[in-house]
């Protein structure tokens, strides 16, 4: 696939990771996202003069609402491996006229540039979801807290997600059971970040870190909409991250290209103007050191 259209972290967050939503679908999930974020640092009960850090910060959700909360007081670390997103979001600062209250912090999540114990209260948004081994992730944040310091998150469990094979009949694509066996075979692969994970695998992540005590809640969101072929097309081209492989090229190593491109076009039929339900699954985190 033409990997242009994701250069960087910045450009697929900002242009490609909604591309084959309608606006109106893309409106809602903006709604969503702020949905997301409110409950994330509902969780975090951020206070005056806190030291926060947002870690993989990306767009700063995140971190930008908690700069507002903390109201010149304390300290919000946007911390991201990629520098392109700290970048993008200390020039949205700069334009804003805020010059302090802030730092940039660039590093893994696995390796956080800090002292032990120098954090209030430590959040992300959708970030494990991008790393295959999440323990040393998890012990980095648990080492940087203060104790009694909290951390918050959201991350979505793709795996629990309504496959595409639940969307249509054998009747309308051609080597359904076989699409069908390749699909939940890659979407229960160990070793990719985006599947390798549940609420129950990350509690236990959890309580190897250290953490004693807290909550990690499933949610499951439901939905339903109208799709058409474009939209279909492009679940299968757009990468779900920068240096992931699209749905197409994972059924590629299943299948050649004809085959694969021949499922696309049944699917494309078979959902255009349908109406369709899905749920995705996902997890908030409370968790206390």
């Amino acid at each position: 696939m033409n990997r242009d259209i994701c250069k960087n972290w910045t450009q697929w967050l900002m242009e490609t990771r909604f591309s084959f939503l309608t606006p109106e679908m893309q409106q809602q999930t903006m709604n969503w996202l702020a949905v997301v974020r409110d409950n994330v640092l509902l969780r975090a009960n951020i206070k005056p003069n806190q030291t926060i850090i947002d870690i993989g910060t990306g767009t700063g959700l995140l971190a930008f609402k908690a700069l507002e909360q903390l109201n010149g007081t304390g300290k919000i670390i946007f911390s991201d491996k990629f520098k392109d997103c700290l970048d993008s979001c200390e020039k949205f600062l700069k334009e804003q006229g805020i010059t302090q209250g802030y730092e940039m912090l660039n590093c893994p999540a696995e390796n956080i540039s800090l002292p032990d114990n120098s954090v209030d209260t430590a959040m992300m948004r959708s970030v494990l979801v991008h790393i295959v081994d999440k323990q040393p992730a998890i012990n980095e944040i648990y080492r940087i807290l203060k104790k009694g310091g909290h951390f918050c998150c959201f991350e979505p469990i793709i795996r629990s997600n309504t496959r595409y094979w639940e969307l249509t009949t054998p009747e309308e694509i051609r080597n359904y059971e076989k699409f069908k066996k390749a699909e939940d075979d890659f979407m229960t692969n160990m070793e990719d970040s985006l599947c390798n994970f549940d609420e129950n695998t990350l509690a236990q992540n959890f309580e190897k870190a250290g953490f004693s005590d807290g909550t990690v809640d499933a949610d499951i969101i439901p939905s339903t909409y109208v799709a058409n072929a474009k939209m279909v097309e492009q679940w299968f081209v757009a990468p779900p991250a920068p240096d992931k492989p699209t749905i197409k090229e994972r059924f590629l190593k299943y299948f050649d290209e004809e085959t694969v491109n021949n499922y696309i076009e049944d699917m494309k039929k078979a959902l255009d103007g349908k109406e369709i339900s899905v749920c995705t699954r996902s997890v908030y985190v409370n968790v206390i050191k």
